[in-house]
């Protein structure tokens, strides 16, 4: 059974699942110690049972578990909610980091992980999520209507909604950031790591593998042939657009 521990002034709780006891424990402290809310879980049905029941704000969630593996847990959790998600795992090639991207993580850090790494990764998440869509620091063309449009594609910051011929389509923060440098830049083409940095709001990293990932996450949203994208275009060798219609 998951447990909850502690207030946080910051309003943020976060999640961490893990079958490994001193890993769980150390997590705990160091969230705690920034001032968060603390659920624990140890399987991936202990976690869809944390966000079944409360708000969650961001989960760290191991890869290798019992009953549940995370995997499986993000999947099914992605069903319900586009919270956060942070894998944790021993494996560290970059297959292992991709597969957890393509299953509806946000980030991916190998263990043994240094606690600065982790709790720089987590406050970002959270700022993210948060503002979703807020771009500390990038410079953007400014919207003075905070409505971006080209062609049935429309991404309107005030509401933080995101349509296609009228139909509105669900992104995560991450997907939202994204779309958003994009669309407030339509026309020009950035590489990975200038998309990286300004979604994730850190110096890239695996910056190639993990953009591409949620690149074609957000094709499988807002295209009606990801095959052929209509707004979302690779510029092979130099990076990604939005392009501009009528």
């Amino acid at each position: 059974m998951w447990s909850q521990h502690g207030g946080s002034f910051l309003d943020y709780k976060v999640l961490i699942c893990d079958d490994d006891a001193d890993i769980l424990a150390a997590l705990e402290i160091y969230l705690r110690q920034e001032g968060y809310d603390v659920i624990c879980g140890q399987n991936g049905f202990e976690a869809l049972e944390a966000v079944k029941s409360q708000t969650i704000h961001l989960i760290l969630l191991d890869v290798m578990m019992p009953k549940m593996d995370g995997i499986t847990a993000a999947v099914k959790i992605r069903e319900m909610s586009n919270v956060p998600i942070i894998f944790l795992s021993a494996k560290s090639e970059d297959t292992d980091r991709v597969l957890g991207l393509n299953m509806g993580g946000d980030d991916y850090i190998t263990k043994p992980f240094h606690p600065v790494e982790l709790m720089a990764r987590v406050k970002a998440a959270l700022r993210r999520y948060a503002r979703l869509g807020g771009l500390d620091g990038t410079p953007q063309t400014a919207s003075a209507s905070g409505v971006y449009q080209t062609g049935g594609l429309v991404l309107d910051d005030n509401q933080k909604r995101v349509s296609v011929d009228e139909e509105e389509v669900t992104l995560t923060a991450l997907e939202y950031n994204i779309l958003k440098f994009l669309m407030s830049n339509m026309e020009h083409v950035f590489s990975s790591g200038q998309i990286y940095e300004a979604a994730w709001g850190e110096p890239a990293f695996h910056a190639s593998k993990t953009v591409s990932v949620h690149i074609r996450h957000i094709r499988e949203k807002i295209e009606i042939n990801p095959k052929e994208p209509r707004y979302l275009k690779v510029i092979y060798g130099l990076g990604y657009k939005v392009a501009r219609h009528d």
